[in-house]
């Protein structure tokens, strides 16, 4: 079977979109990506907020909008357009286990994502686009009691290697 679906998990700042932009141009066809920053992104502001410490609050309802976000992702690898998700399992093993449901069928290879706390807070700093906090708060979270088939971290790793690491995995 080939791999239909790449899951990447992992903290606000860790790498993830860098690590994306190189897959697609390794793997031998091409991808989509889509990332939970693209969901977030359409809903209405009120529907994500976050705290002065980088926590994230969701609001009433986003949970059914994110499960039919994706299950429009699981109908897009079905229909044969391989997926690559990036995405922040902000309920550790729980948010795992939703996304695998939704998947259920398909051939996913899951990414874990990993940084250095300190390095992924200078990187959101840098970026000057996220909450302060947030990258610190979730860097070890996101991966409680999630199971991988692969990891990476990119604390001194750079995208090109991580998706290297990854693009081996991928059958």
């Amino acid at each position: 079977m080939t791999t239909q679906v790449i899951v990447l998990n992992g903290g606000s700042s860790s790498g993830k979109s860098g690590i994306v932009r190189c897959l697609k141009y390794l793997l031998p066809k091409p991808w989509i990506d889509l990332g939970v920053d693209d969901l977030v992104d359409r809903l209405p502001p009120s529907m994500v907020t976050f705290g002065q410490q980088g926590e994230v609050t969701l609001g009433k309802g986003f949970g059914d909008l994110q499960r039919a976000w994706m299950a429009g992702i699981a109908t897009m690898a079905r229909a044969g357009a391989p997926v690559i998700m990036d995405d922040v399992f902000l309920g550790g093993a729980a948010s795992q286990e939703r996304a695998r449901m939704c998947l259920e069928g398909l051939d996913v290879l899951w990414v874990g994502v990993r940084c250095a706390p300190d390095i992924a807070a200078g990187r959101e700093i840098a970026r000057g686009d996220r909450v302060i906090g947030m990258a610190a708060s979730q860097a070890e979270t996101v991966h409680q009691g999630v199971v991988y088939d692969v990891e990476v971290d990119t604390s001194h790793t750079e995208s090109l290697d991580c998706a290297r690491t990854i693009a081996a995995y991928v059958v």
